[in-house]
């Protein structure tokens, strides 16, 4: 098994489709309709218009995701991989942690 967990709150992991670039897009378009910048609603602002929403997309789509190994490698799906998920409009650098384990 394989584990990449990243140590952020403002930006997560998913597994999903990885040869349409569109796919992307449309994640980035559903994720800025469910959880918009600038809600006067929001109390969490001092970072910024972006932050609280950044946290709110993590949440949803959560800071790790576990692949099996099979045969030396990670047994993703054809159009499988890993997406990390940049939720903040400058989000700097970001620090994963890879764990690997079994036979």
């Amino acid at each position: 098994m394989c584990q990449v967990f990243i140590r952020h709150t403002s930006a997560s992991l998913t597994i999903n489709e990885n040869a349409d670039p569109t796919v992307r897009k449309d994640f980035e378009t559903y994720f800025n309709k469910i959880a918009p910048e600038n809600d006067p609603d929001y109390l969490h602002n001092d970072e910024g218009s972006d932050d609280m929403p950044a946290h709110l997309k993590s949440s949803l789509l959560g800071s790790s995701v576990l692949i099996p190994i099979y045969n030396g490698r990670m047994a993703f799906g054809t159009w499988q991989g890993i997406y990390l998920c940049e939720h903040r409009d400058a989000g700097g650098e970001r620090e994963l942690v890879i764990t690997a384990w079994g036979m």
